[in-house]
């Protein structure tokens, strides 16, 4: 079953998660094609030339890592479909999709998500929540060139800036909440996006200070992503209710441009 897409308000944006599922049954069967089909195949063509050592090498991971993966890019094939792909807010796990806990949700939930959320990724650009992807791993950090691209940033020029003024075109609230890692929001060129960007930030108290703590932080995005999708928020003001797993908003530290969420101690929970 295709999933349309339907036009709303506010988009937020997430990464990827370099852990997947594949294995459980989806808990929709709805779904869609993500955009940019012809961009991945490049770069599983380009991938599919490096050796295990190589994949060792470039992406920094163990020896069983990169034979897990150089199998999966033999296995991939560019036609998408429910036979050979997992919706990709079903397949990515990980500590920021464990705050979003995509299994809580219902039908309604995921038709909001898929005109609200969109997850950054090395392979696909950018995915609708219900986009299929099969298994992968490439991060956008990766140093590798494709034709005249010296790194994956590079092969993806303006393509996701673009992509991302084109949703917010004829939407009210205008407005893009960045929920990114700094890896993946390195892929948006800010001075080209035509709207008005918003990135919350999540801190612990730590030994009477609040800290990042990179962990809770990834969490946090996950909770920040389930209250916009299971409240419907589609006004960024809106979001300055969050008020989940112990975090709030904390006016003395935030900016427009930067609320910050904060969290004491001793309301500290995985």
């Amino acid at each position: 079953m295709h999933l349309l897409f339907i036009s709303y308000q506010m988009i937020h944006i997430l990464s990827p998660a370099k852990s997947l599922d594949f294995e459980s049954s989806p808990q929709s069967e709805a779904h869609s094609i993500a955009e940019f089909q012809e961009q991945s195949s490049a770069l599983i063509k380009k991938a599919k030339t490096f050796s295990k050592k190589k994949l060792e090498q470039l992406m920094g991971i163990s020896k069983s890592l990169a034979e897990l993966n150089h199998q999966r890019y033999i296995d991939w094939v560019p036609i998408h479909e429910a036979g050979n792909g997992k919706q990709a807010l079903l397949s990515f796990t990980g500590d920021v999709y464990r705050g979003l806990d995509v299994k809580s949700m219902n039908e309604k939930d995921l038709t909001f998500a898929q005109g609200h959320l969109r997850i950054l990724s090395g392979l696909y650009g950018i995915l609708r929540p219900m986009d299929l992807i099969q298994p992968y791993r490439l991060e956008m950090g990766t140093r590798m060139n494709v034709g005249r691209k010296k790194n994956l940033y590079e092969f993806w020029g303006d393509t996701l800036t673009n992509a991302l003024n084109k949703e917010i075109e004829n939407h009210k609230d205008q407005t893009l909440i960045n929920l990114a890692s700094n890896e993946y929001f390195k892929a948006v060129k800010v001075k080209g996006f035509k709207g008005e960007i918003i990135s919350p930030q999540f801190r612990d108290a730590k030994n009477g200070e609040y800290k990042s703590i990179m962990t809770f932080a990834k969490l946090a995005r996950g909770y920040m992503s389930r209250f916009i999708i299971q409240n419907k928020i589609d006004k960024a003001e809106d979001i300055l209710a969050f008020d989940l797993n112990g975090y709030r908003y904390n006016n003395e530290l935030s900016s427009k441009e930067e609320p910050v969420f904060t969290r004491e101690e001793n309301q500290r929970q995985l």
